[in-house]
This record gives structure tokens, sequence and C-alpha cells, in this order.
């Protein structure tokens, strides 16, 4: 199986539908193949070869559609950028990647060009730019439309492309150390998108909003499993709450996926409830839980379905989905709430357990944790030039997530922490994202994280970082009271403090390890 599949059945039996949707620019499906073609005949004739490797750095367009599509088709490698890295870290992913040209859009040329500065890089050639700007560089410049027109008429490659030939590489954000290049192949890509367009119930009635960054698997996966059954792509280049809300009422949005900081914005938005929303029937984050009081509030403000997925870049990324199972239909809002706010079930294609130490799985109670392993057709089989890393990570076929996760009577998983982020307090277990939970059920806080901080009588004490709501008086007493009257006392934090906004990384995702590591730095190494 090949990524190329898709395309072509879209363009077989969807041809003259739109396909996609950004800003003014509108395409069919036999349009956008025809482009596709094209920038995939013009990578060919700067001579870049089958399993080399081409990088992006530009905002959600359909120009990003079209070089996914354009390198699966060529069996060429695509090296999605985080254009919110730092220019001496895009230098340091295009060197170890490899990269033999890229393409950047006009809103990160001087991101590039600072990039450039730290030295050249052997093989990197070409650079493709989409815009009308200038871009000073010492390699070879292309414009992008107008290699799309020189090669206008060319037709679709037909190349032998294996399911082990690699497809596309993610280099990590570097939220628990240094970034390594994730590799999935055409077999991981596609298989995914089979198996996750019945589990997000795709068809080619939907709308699909490309608003979670397309350098990240939160999206991107969509990019496949939404094309090869005809759905309509629309984009948002970047987030903002207000277009967003725009784009879900202009483009009639059926589905969507997002990062949990996303949802949050969007349903505090000061005019979403004078907003009508009729055809929007999914929102799905993933990236991090999402806690019950934020699902229900979702629910109430859109008039649609929630469910969160989990998974990981190694993964494609879907793992698990909290959409509920059809015997759970009659059940009361309370009873289904409680379902649809967990990490979720297994989706097709991935084998799960959740084990302890000794390799054994933990009882179906609630309550016993354990780490998830995964194996399926969707899996990395590794990381890039780091085999040290690789065989860390998958032991005897399972990947080791590093995801602490309960599982209930019904099968469901919920993850209460990363490995990482356990807090030890006195000799007692406490997890973030259980404390986080039942901060978020305060009606001041709009945003929390929870971590572990040094302390001399507890090894660790429980600390929270909190954006508050507007002109909220709320303390830190205030806070640590109300944990309280939720949980047991020492989960409560014993520290908390108020801040603007927090940290985000490149996908959107809190930054715990940013925030945490600052009261680690004297420390000879943390507890966890």
């Amino acid at each position: 199986m090949d990524l190329a599949l898709s395309l072509r059945r879209a363009i077989s039996l969807y041809g003259h539908k739109q396909a996609i949707v950004d800003g003014e620019v509108k395409y069919t499906y036999r349009q956008f193949g025809e482009r596709v073609a094209a920038l995939s005949q013009a990578l060919s004739k700067l001579e870049i070869s089958k399993g080399e490797t081409v990088a992006i750095v530009c905002p959600n367009t359909h120009h990003y559609m079209e070089a996914y599509y354009a390198c699966a088709v060529a069996g060429m490698v695509l090296n999605p950028l985080n254009f919110r890295l730092a220019a001496k870290e895009i230098s340091s992913i295009l060197a170890d990647s490899s990269a033999r040209a890229i393409i950047v859009h006009q809103d990160f040329a001087e991101l590039f060009s600072k990039a450039m500065s730290y030295g050249d890089i052997d093989g990197f050639d070409n650079v493709i730019f989409i815009g009308d700007g200038q871009l000073a560089t010492k390699l070879k410049l292309h414009q992008y439309e107008n290699l799309i027109s020189q090669n206008d008429g060319c037709a679709l490659p037909d190349i032998a492309i294996e399911g082990s030939d690699l497809a596309q590489l993610y280099y990590t954000s570097g939220t628990t150390g240094k970034a390594k290049g994730v590799m999935l192949t055409q077999e991981n890509v596609t298989s995914h998108a089979l198996f996750a367009i019945p589990e997000f119930e795709l068809t080619d009635a939907d709308t699909w909003a490309h608003i979670g960054p397309m350098f990240h698997l939160v999206d991107a996966w969509a990019v496949f499993a939404c094309t090869w059954v005809g759905a309509r792509h629309v984009f948002a280049s970047y987030f903002k709450a207000d277009a967003v809300l725009d784009l879900f009422e202009k483009e009639r949005v059926t589905k969507t996926a997002l990062v949990p900081t996303m949802l949050n914005a969007l349903i505090n938005d000061p005019n979403v409830s004078k907003r009508s929303f009729p055809h929007l029937q999914v929102l799905t984050t993933a990236g991090s839980p999402v806690a019950p009081e934020i699902v229900k509030r979702t629910c109430d403000t859109f008039g649609c379905k929630y469910w969160q997925f989990y998974g990981m870049t190694e993964c494609s990324p879907l793992l698990t989905i909290s959409k509920p199972m059809s015997h759970m239909k009659d059940w009361d809002a309370d009873r289904l709430l409680s379902i649809t706010s967990r990490t979720g079930r297994t989706v097709l294609g991935v084998e799960l357990k959740v084990v302890k130490d000794d390799g054994s799985e933990v009882k179906r109670d609630d309550a016993e944790v354990g780490e998830i392993v995964v194996r399926g057709p969707s899996i990395t089989p590794g990381y890039w030039k780091q085999k040290e890393a690789t065989d860390a990570t998958i032991i005897d076929g399972w990947l080791h997530t590093g995801d602490l996760a309960v599982v209930d009577s019904e099968g469901y998983v919920n993850v209460v922490d990363r490995k990482k982020d356990m807090i030890i307090t006195g000799g007692e277990n406490v997890y973030s994202t259980e404390v986080e939970y039942a901060l978020y059920e305060h009606p001041d806080v709009v945003e929390c994280a929870v971590f572990g901080v040094p302390d001399k009588q507890w090894g660790e004490m429980v600390k929270a970082v909190i954006v508050k709501r507007g002109e909220s008086t709320i303390t830190e007493a205030d806070v640590i009271a109300f944990v309280r009257g939720r949980l047991a006392a020492y989960k409560a934090p014993r520290s908390v403090e108020f801040i603007d906004a927090l940290p985000k990384t490149g996908s959107g995702k809190i930054y715990k390890k940013g925030l945490r590591d600052e009261y680690w730095k004297t420390e000879a190494k943390p507890i966890n």
C-alpha cells in the first residue's frame, strides 16, 4: 500500500468536486491532482530522487497539502518543520535529515535566512519560495507557482513504491530532551488513514478544517484520510479564535482536530454564544488530556459531539478515541461524559496494553497504573539515525509510550500522566492531570499546568501555574482550598503562581517541561 492510492481514488471518483478552499483559492480534486503532479515533476527535475528528503516551512495552506502528496507519490520524504523553532534548530534539522530542498513560505523568509547563517549543508541545493517577496540565498531559488506552471499537464508519477519506503520525517518538539526524527513509512501513513476513516466517520459529505498546525500530526493525518473519501479541505493559516469561528460558520465545517489550548480559546471567546454552528458534527482534540468540565462546556457551546483522541508522532498518531460504543447510546449524560472525557478505547489497527514494570497487564479496575505499550502497522520503525533511541523505545516489537494510564471495565484507557511528569511527594504518587482536572472545575481558571518542584521535606511538592479569567480575584489560598475540597490533601498544590499566559510548544500544547525546569536548575537531578 502507498499514499498515491488515496489521491488516485479521489481524482477518479470526485474529480469535479470541490477539494480545496483556502481563502479565495478553490480547487476541485482534479485540479488539485494536476498541481500535485506538476510539483512532483518539478522536484524530480531538481534531481531529487526517491528516498531523498524535502523540507517545508509553511502555515496551513493548500501548498502544504500539495507538498505532502507530491513527495508521497514520487517516493520522496517530506520533513515538515515546526516554524516556532529557533533558526539554529531549523539548521540542525535540515542537516540531520539530509534535506535536498526546502519549500519556504514568505512568512518565514527571515527564519530561513537566519537558519542558513549557521553554515552550508552538504547536498542542500534548492529553495522553492511561496509568495511575492524576495529571498536572499546562495542556493538555487525557484518560485513555487512558476514550477507549477512550467510542469502543467504532467501526469502523476507511476513508480514502484513499497510500503516500507520512508514517507515522512517528523522531528519531535524536544519537550523531553533532544529532538529526534520520527520515521513514518508509506505503510504507516496509509494504514493509519484507512483506520481513521471509520473511527472519525469520514465521508464525502464532510468538510474538514485544517486548524491544528500541519507540521504536526494532530492534523496532518487528515490530509490523507479526508482525501481518500473525497471530503472537502478548508484551512486556517494560523490559529486565531475569532477567525476559526468565522471559518466554522462560513465554510460549514463538519469536523476538525484541535489541541486542547485551541479548544479552550474557542469556548472562552467572548462572542461564541452569539454564533450558530448547525453543520458542526464533531470536535476532537489530541495532544494532552482534557478535563471533563471542558468537554461539557464544548458540547453545550457548539451543540456537537466531542471525542478525545490519543496518540504519538511515533504512531502516525492515532492510538485511542473516546467515542462511545453502541451499547452506551442509552447511558445518561453524566455516564457518557465520563467516557468521552477519557483517553479512549483502542482504534482499529492498533494493539494496545497497559503494563506494570514486570510486563503483566494492569487490572481493569480504573485504579492500577501501568505504562501504555503498542504495536501495529501504523507504528514507526524507529528514529532517524538513532538506533540507541529506537532500541530503548521499541522493545520486543512493542513501542513504549512513556504514558501512565489506568483501564476501566469497558476497556477504555485513561492517561494519568507522563512517566516524567508524575510527582512523588512524601512517598505518594500524584498524577498532574488529576489535579489539573480539579482546577478546571473552578470557573475562574482558564488554563493551568501542574508539576513537581524540589522540596527538602517532601522530596517534591505540587505546584500549580494558572491563567485566571479576566478580573478574577482568586488567591493562592482559594485555589488550594478548592482542590482540597475535591482531592486528598497531599494532591493539592502547596504553591500557586498566576501568570498571563502559559508557554506552548510548536503544536500548541502547554510546555510543562519549560515551566518545571526553572525549579530544577540547581538540583543535580530531578526526582523523576
